[in-house]
């Protein structure tokens, strides 16, 4: 974090950026289901991974989404990669780049993982729009 911006400043960013790449219900969702128990989480990946690392001006969000979907396949987190698949359309990859993206994690996360992505991409795609994910799980980051 630069000396001029603020834990507050990386939150409202992060608030902002995590809504348009994850859309106004997921991330209201996940805000009225804040307990005292994720109350810090929350905050920590808002300002974390929404606030410091999706802002940053090195990559689009389109390569970041790309790298998302990869890194998610790699370690198997199959209800979040549901969501960013929908995300990653939301960031401006089509269906094709995404089945390369896909592809391309045969090679490197292993044709196992990339079979059971390929499987959750063809469902999420073929019945997901564009403007409302609908993650199945407990609201991801």
């Amino acid at each position: 974090m630069s000396r001029d911006r603020t834990a507050a400043d990386a939150h409202a960013e992060g608030m902002a950026v995590r809504r348009e790449v994850l859309s106004d219900e997921h991330v209201d969702r996940a805000a009225s289901r804040i307990s005292p128990l994720t109350e810090d989480f929350q905050d920590l990946i808002t300002r974390y991974a929404w606030g410091e690392i999706w802002t940053r001006p090195g990559l689009d969000r389109r390569t970041r989404s790309a790298i998302t979907l990869t890194a998610l396949i790699a370690r198997g987190h199959w209800s979040e990669l549901e969501l960013h698949l929908r995300a990653a359309r939301r960031n401006g990859l089509s269906d094709a780049e995404i089945s390369e993206v896909l592809l391309q994690s045969a090679v490197y996360c292993g044709v196992p993982a990339a079979n059971h992505a390929f499987s959750i991409a063809q469902s999420v795609l073929e019945t997901a729009t564009d403007d409302v994910p609908e993650p199945s799980v407990e609201e991801a980051p």
